[in-house]
């Protein structure tokens, strides 16, 4: 062409002896399978990822700030939204940390209906990405199956809360009111409609030679790797790190309790899976104990307060382990109603650092795998 001198020539190709140019590439902030508004800025040569930056911060809401100026009843409402799969879990730990900086005793009756419906939640919470992810890499039946046992225990959940998704049940010093009644028989029966059905969805999809082919050895992280970037729950126990703070720093009723805990060792996408699920049926027989315990014991589920709900001057630390890995809550209060400083230690976001690791080496299609496979919410990320 004329008045173009400065030609040049460039072959992008796989990088099978080529001169190949990277492309760079990003996944989300919007994509199918990001879980939300998660970023994966990525470089390929040809269809092979060569480096992997999650990039976060498109949903945050400044939670942990706005924490400052809620008082300790309405601070519960804010910790139940940024992991909305796991509302309970996430308001137990505020109360605990809570009651813990006031000195509370909680009664037993709301020890253990608490362990019950945390239990309860962390089924629904696993159910819905035994649903997900094998949607996610085109295995659409599954869905079906793992929504209609989340329906089931969601019904029992509504009961005894009002919600849905943000069940608010949870207050310092306890729980907002007593279960109605009849309410340990019915879940009992869900519990065991759910443990009937669950092969349906256990058959359908741990053999499935396609999700097989897709998942087993893909996305292997090094349980050196997972303690490395502080992964917790099903993904650091799916690598072998065999750490549950329900049985190794017991709280609620869970010292009470046997639990055990699910690992494997190889680490894979598939070894997640399998975690996730096989911990459903665990579960499912912990908050069926923890009922058959309620029925036994009678008694308030609360504490009176006073009006006004003021921690001393101090600070504290709780931890639970959460449907998908460990929380923590560091609280600092200075004598007020509000807490002076309230942060959030989330599983979701340890996890998700280690996709930097991760995701090196394998092909775009693989990509898709190993994301849906670190089982994270991005509100629990960006708080």
């Amino acid at each position: 062409m004329t008045g173009m001198t400065d030609l040049r020539e460039v072959t992008v190709g796989t990088g099978a002896g080529l001169d190949t140019a990277d492309m760079v590439l990003n996944i989300g902030p919007q994509h199918p399978s990001t879980h939300g508004v998660l970023r994966l800025k990525l470089v390929l040569d040809g269809e092979r990822v060569v480096s992997c930056e999650p990039i976060v911060g498109y949903m945050h809401r400044g939670a942990e700030k706005l924490f400052e100026v809620r008082d300790y009843r309405q601070i519960i409402v804010l910790a139940n939204r940024h992991d909305w799969l796991s509302a309970f879990a996430n308001e137990l730990g505020v109360v605990l940390a809570v009651e813990r900086l006031m000195g509370l005793e909680v009664p037993e009756r709301a020890v253990w209906l608490r362990t019950a419906l945390a239990e309860l939640n962390r089924a629904l919470n696993h159910l819905m990405f035994l649903g997900s992810y094998p949607l996610e890499i085109g295995a659409i039946t599954p869905v079906f199956y793992a929504f209609r046992e989340r329906e089931t225990l969601q019904a029992v959940m509504e009961e005894v809360s009002g919600g849905r998704m943000h069940f608010m049940f949870n207050r310092v010093g306890g729980l907002k009111e007593e279960v109605p009644a009849g309410w340990t028989r019915r879940a009992r029966e869900a519990i065991g409609q759910v443990r009937r059905r669950l092969p349906d969805l256990d058959n359908l999809i741990r053999r499935n030679e396609i999700f097989l082919a897709r998942t087993v050895g893909v996305g292997v992280l090094p349980a050196a790797d997972a303690a490395a970037y502080g992964a917790s729950g099903p993904v650091a126990r799916a690598s072998g790190l065999d750490f549950d703070l329900r049985r190794d720093e017991p709280y609620l009723a869970y010292g009470e309790l046997d639990v055990p805990v699910v690992t494997r060792t190889t680490g894979d996408c598939h070894a997640r899976f399998e975690v996730l699920l096989d911990q459903v049926y665990v579960s499912l027989d912990l908050a069926e104990q923890c009922l058959d315990r309620v029925d036994r014991i009678t008694g308030p589920v609360n504490v009176r307060l006073p009006k006004v709900v003021k921690a001393p001057e101090g600070h504290t630390y709780a931890w639970t382990e959460n449907p998908l890995g460990i929380n923590g809550y560091y609280l600092v209060s200075r004598g007020e109603k509000t807490p002076w400083r309230m942060k959030l230690r989330t599983a979701s976001y340890a996890n998700v650092q280690a996709l930097s690791t991760l995701i090196p080496g394998c092909l775009v299609p693989d990509l898709i795998a190993i994301l849906g496979s670190m089982f994270f919410v991005v509100g629990d990320i960006d708080k």
